[in-house]
């Protein structure tokens, strides 16, 4: 089981890593525009980043239970 759940983790640290680059990229991207004077840019933006960042703490939560169960084990 503990493999399993080390995998698991593994995984989802990857993805985890992956969609924080994305982010970082995405909120460069919008500050670059909206510095630049298109503010069309910067709510969709803006919302993006928030799914990405929820999508972040999912990750994060999944990672923390499966790690508590893989140690109770």
């Amino acid at each position: 089981m503990r493999h399993r759940a080390l995998t698991a983790i593994n995984g989802a640290v990857a993805l985890l890593i992956i969609l924080l680059m994305v982010q970082m990229c995405l909120l460069t991207a919008a500050l670059e525009s909206f510095l630049a004077g298109h503010r069309e840019t910067a709510i969709p933006a803006a919302l993006i980043s928030g799914a990405l960042f929820l999508a972040c703490l999912g990750i994060y939560v999944l990672v923390d239970r499966l790690d508590r169960e893989a140690r109770k084990n």
